[in-house]
């Protein structure tokens, strides 16, 4: 059976850097799809048997070939997805991390919890896998966002098929050898170049399947999540940001505009817990913004492959045109652009970093999430304005607020609306950190302990002792 979805998706790898194909590969069909159903679905009844040690063993032997790997992976999403090599190798010393944290912790996360009762009965809850599992994962992460989801749900003995962004399709292969060969059981994941048409109407209605986790758009976040509601299955989503940094006060602003400016540039702006709006108090806005745009315009393409690389390009020319096409209407509605009007002359997906200032309720950007180096800087005079601004957003994933008061920071920082919250630090993405938002940013979390209580039966068990 064949379907037009399944003529018109692409998995194929397109240079950023150039907008040339360079390798493409087959969608499945459906028949493919409900094979790997199946081949998951018997893959996990022998894997929630395995015991904890032998399972975590492997997470473990991941980790070390991620770590003898590095370089060859970062070439990989190099191409896929126009990341820098030194930060490609940044994002697979993580992932080594996550596979290692998950393997040293999971049997400790997946003790039994006693419960207090009467004298003569025994209560506890007890953690158990639920079956084979769904992932749909972004390009602007490549093995991080896959490493997060798989690591502490093959830790519980659960079974995943994973659907990556069809810009990634060498980088999910490669992750799917990566697993078999440190020793995983060939079906426990499978990967598969599946369309949005086959996740709707062909993985999530199957009662093999037990739930699916996505990390993507807010639109992408909204339709599966309406699709697994329709077919009672449990989901985790993490989607778009717009994370509110405060800058109440410094006594060092070049420190501080360094630091806002490194956060923001990670991954050329393509990460959805950076600071795209930053909240400065009037008494510093001017040398900020003065000093932000400076930093600015030294930047200039570079080399992706450069070991020092700075600039790297967006992910693909059509996210190139997404981001200048917001740029360009918040201007035309009345925003300043400070930096970053003009377009480069050349090919690929390469942008100016953009900063601007007097961004209104209505225009765009205000309200959206800007996926790219853009800086939105607003002027507030006091600390109620500063927390009604960060919070006037439909977003909560995470945030920051920076004083050289701790207790003032921490008190504004209480009343941010957010899944995160940074105190005088940038945002992190940590092995042992939960990661996930409030209102449209998602629901569920990953990372640290919290990340094995989502795809997880939490059976009760009670008996009677005398």
């Amino acid at each position: 059976m064949t379907t037009q979805s399944q003529v018109t998706t692409q998995y194929k790898v397109v240079d950023p850097a150039t907008g040339q194909t360079v390798e493409e590969f087959p969608t499945a069909t459906d028949d493919q799809i409900l094979d790997a159903l199946e081949r998951s679905d018997q893959a996990f009844k022998s894997w929630r048997e395995t015991p904890i040690q032998e399972r975590t063993a492997v997470l473990r032997k991941v980790a070390e070939i991620y770590e003898e790997r590095s370089e060859e992976l970062a070439k990989i999403i190099q191409t896929e997805m126009g990341k820098a090599i030194p930060e490609g190798q940044g994002e697979l010393q993580l992932v080594s991390l996550i596979y290692r944290y998950f393997a040293d912790n999971a049997e400790a996360f997946m003790e039994d919890e006693p419960l207090k009762g009467p004298k003569n009965a025994e209560a506890f809850i007890e953690r158990r896998p639920v079956g084979s599992l769904l992932g749909i994962m972004p390009w602007n992460f490549p093995y991080y966002q896959v490493a997060r989801f798989a690591a502490p749900n093959l830790a519980l003995g659960n079974t995943i098929l994973l659907k990556h962004a069809p810009q990634c399709p060498k980088s999910a292969a490669v992750m799917e050898e990566i697993f078999q060969e440190a020793g995983l059981p060939a079906d426990a994941y499978i990967n598969i170049y599946a369309t949005n048409e086959q996740v709707a109407d062909v993985i999530l209605p199957d009662p093999r399947n037990q739930g699916v986790s996505l990390t993507g758009s807010e639109r992408a976040g909204s339709a599966v999540a309406a699709e697994a509601g329709r077919n009672l299955k449990k989901v985790v989503l993490e989607l778009g940001g717009s994370d509110p940094y405060i800058l109440l006060d410094t006594p060092d602003l070049a420190a501080t505009v360094k630091t806002f400016f490194g956060a923001r540039m990670g991954n050329t702006g393509q990460a959805c817990n950076s600071p795209k709006r930053m909240i400065v108090m009037d008494d510093v806005y001017d040398e900020f913004v003065e000093q932000l745009t400076a930093a600015a315009k030294e930047f200039t393409p570079e080399d992706p492959l450069a070991e020092d690389s700075k600039l790297s390009p967006l992910s693909s020319v059509a996210a190139k045109e997404r981001f200048m096409e917001q740029v360009q209407a918040a201007v035309a509605d009345g925003a300043t652009i400070h930096t970053g009007q003009d377009e480069y002359d050349l090919p690929g997906a390469f942008v100016k970093p953009v900063v601007l200032t007097d961004v209104k309720p209505g225009m765009r950007g205000y309200h959206e999430e800007l996926f790219g180096p853009a800086f939105m800087v607003f002027k507030v005079s006091s600390e109620e304005e500063a927390i009604e601004l960060a919070n006037d957003t439909p977003f909560g994933l995470g945030s920051a607020v920076f004083s050289s008061d701790q207790e003032k920071a921490e008190k504004v920082a209480q009343q941010v609306d957010a899944g995160m919250v940074f105190i005088n630090t940038p945002e992190q993405s940590r092995e042992f950190l939960p990661f996930g938002g409030v209102k449209r940013s998602g629901v569920g979390r990953e990372l640290g302990p919290l990340a094995m209580d989502e795809f997880v039966n939490k059976r009760l068990v009670y008996k009677k002792t005398n």
